[in-house]
């Protein structure tokens, strides 16, 4: 759906990137037995950490398997599947709905708007089962949607819609522990709808479609202002994670939180860094190129030049050469009668037997 919520594998253990894995594939299942292949299509990372994040506080009752799939038809991998597995499908599917319509009314995508048909049977259904979670999202998205074709409010709060619809998704139940998980979902969803917008910049310009970040991209400090921004949603989300009594898969959520939500971001920035210094590159031989075209003319000029002067010096040298070689066949001739005058003589003035 994103795919900004993951894991920096780099950084776990073998058995806990094993964990996770084993995590995303009951995801994976649950949504095939709930909704079907289509349902299945809709699989992410993102709500792959929500599974785990209520598994982590809650602690219910998980069963483990080994199966294959389609995925792995020929080795069993391990899958985790509970309450919360399940729960995260449900939202999987419907947040997927939602951002399908979204997509159909910003940019007219035909592949998405028919996705949306196929999902929509199913999202009815999940909306009977979370009426106020599936209004609150049709209705942020709603607005969401106005905002973005209207413009004229700050960056703060056009995020903070976004925001609003996964803190309702991150409560299971309303408990002690619902405000800070409202909380972690709110500056969650912020980080997410920041971090597209920032991914899809340029495209969105060249479409001529809402990014909140466009009016700064060209400005100085602009890559600055977006990690700080992202950094401080990401605080957030921290400081309220580290107050819930999390020990089972502790050190996963963490390594999502402090550096997984940061793989994507870093893939994103090198690449614009990349490809602003092969711009600078090019700009910079271009003006050399400008510049050094009048001296290029120059020099082939003189080239030009040499060459003739060149080609005058070669003939005078090849005339010389001619010269040369006639005057030495003259000598030469001489010499050879002459040798043949004394030879005669030499051969006359001896005695004769």
């Amino acid at each position: 759906m994103f795919g900004y919520i993951v894991v920096n594998k780099p950084e776990l253990k073998f058995r806990e990137f094993g964990v996770y894995q084993s995590y995303y594939c009951g995801l994976c299942r649950a949504l095939k037995e709930k909704y079907g292949r289509f349902g299945q299509m809709t699989l992410s990372y993102d709500m792959t950490f929500l599974a785990m994040l209520l598994t982590g506080l809650y602690e219910p009752e998980t069963s483990e398997s080994t199966v294959r799939c389609i995925t792995h038809p020929f080795e069993k991998h391990p899958v985790c599947m509970n309450v919360f597995t399940e729960y995260a499908a449900d939202v999987n599917v419907l947040l997927s709905y939602y951002k399908c319509e979204d997509d159909w009314l910003d940019e007219h995508k035909a592949g998405k708007y028919l996705f949306a048909s196929l999902l929509r049977k199913k999202n009815h259904r999940i909306a009977k089962e979370y009426p106020a979670k599936a209004c609150k999202m049709a209705e942020n998205l709603s607005r969401l949607h106005e905002v973005e074709k209207n413009g004229g409010v700050t960056l703060d709060e056009t995020a903070g819609l976004f925001g609003e619809i996964m803190a309702e998704l991150f409560v299971y139940k309303e408990d002690e522990w619902a405000d800070s998980l409202r909380r972690i979902g709110f500056f969650f969803g912020k980080f997410i709808y920041l971090m597209d917008a920032y991914d899809d910049i340029e495209a969105d310009i060249k479409k001529k479609c809402y990014n909140p970040f466009a009016p700064r991209f060209k400005e100085e400090g602009f890559e600055e202002e977006v990690k700080l921004v992202l950094t401080m949603m990401m605080a957030e989300c921290s400081r309220e994670f580290e107050k819930l009594p999390i020990l089972l898969h502790a050190e996963i959520l963490r390594n999502i939180l402090y550096a997984g939500v940061w793989t994507k971001y870093e893939a994103v920035h090198a690449r614009r860094m990349k490809e602003k210094e092969k711009a600078a590159e090019n700009a910079e031989a271009a003006r050399g190129a400008e510049n050094g075209e009048p001296a290029t003319d120059m020099r082939n000029e003189e080239a030009a030049e040499g060459t003739k002067n060149g080609e005058l010096a070669s003939d005078m040298r090849n005339k010389e050469a001619v010269t040369g070689v006639s005057d030495a066949a003259s000598l030469t001739g001489t010499k050879d009668a002459g040798g043949k005058e004394e030879n005669t003589e030499r051969q006359d003035g001896v005695p004769k037997l």
